[in-house]
């Protein structure tokens, strides 16, 4: 009985729209451009009872209906007629005139000169770079000491301030190079002969700092008439060698030359 009524229902609510599309057909005349279907007059349409009612179709006006129907986006037609030709947008952008070609010499000599002002300031803080990188003049000037040795007496020593660091310059006698070439080389810690460690046997040029912790000896003292550190207790003798305490090395010989009798370059 359900499906019956359900039928019945249906086919009640389909037949006026078949009413209603005869009733559009019998009132709006055919012919021309002016008539017709989507040119009917759509206040006497609606003003028939079974306009507007459930089931009837909606037919809209010509103008309204073309109105309502989107075009076609620019991307589909393109998609639609593939073509080689690129048009560009230009209306925004401007077109200057091309380059007068009796000003190209200025323009070179324009662009020459602006590369050589900024290769010469290259230049410049290449080189401001390298010289920040050396040493200044006072330190250059500290690098070599020139000594007068002429007012040393023989026996004394004399102690000069070289690179931030005690140097000791003691002109021997005969009897102190004859004591530093006594000593046998199997009794010293560090073994070197007096003649590696003197360029002239009359002079010994040393630093004047401690192999063992950077401590400053003393000159003429100590066991074996050399130098004496009094912190560590280290001895060494009149050839700087290390005889006696925890020292490891001998006093370090700088380099140093002989420019003639009376003067000496060190460093």
């Amino acid at each position: 009985m359900l499906r019956v009524a359900v039928r019945r229902l249906s086919s009640s609510l389909w037949r006026p729209t078949h009413v209603a599309s005869s009733f559009a057909l019998a009132h709006c005349p055919v012919g021309g451009d002016d008539y017709g279907i989507d040119s009917f007059n759509p206040f006497l349409f609606n003003s028939h009872p079974l306009w507007g009612s459930r089931g009837f179709g909606s037919i809209s006006p010509k103008n309204e209906r073309r109105s309502s129907i989107p075009e076609v986006p620019a991307t589909v037609a393109a998609k639609k007629s593939p073509t080689s030709k690129i048009v560009y947008d230009e209306h925004n952008h401007e077109r200057y005139p091309v380059g007068d070609p009796s000003k190209r010499a200025f323009a070179y000599f324009v662009l020459t000169g602006g590369r050589f002002v900024y290769a010469s300031l290259l230049r410049l803080l290449v080189l401001k770079f390298i010289l920040s990188m050396s040493a200044s003049k006072d330190v250059l000037a500290l690098a070599s000491l020139e000594v007068d040795l002429s007012s040393i007496e023989p026996g004394t020593t004399v102690t000069v301030k070289w690179r931030g660091k005690p140097v000791f310059i003691r002109r021997r006698t005969e009897a102190d190079v004859k004591m530093a070439n006594s000593v046998e080389l199997g009794s010293l810690r560090d073994p070197q002969k007096d003649s590696e460690r003197v360029k002239n046997p009359e002079w010994l040029i040393v630093v004047g700092v401690c192999t063992h912790l950077g401590c400053i000896p003393l000159p003429n003292a100590g066991d074996f008439g050399g130098w004496f550190c009094p912190c560590h207790g280290s001895h060494y003798d009149i050839s700087g060698r290390i005889r006696k305490g925890p020292a490891p090395y001998n006093l370090e010989v700088p380099t140093y030359t002989f420019l003639d009798h009376n003067k000496l370059l060190i460093g």
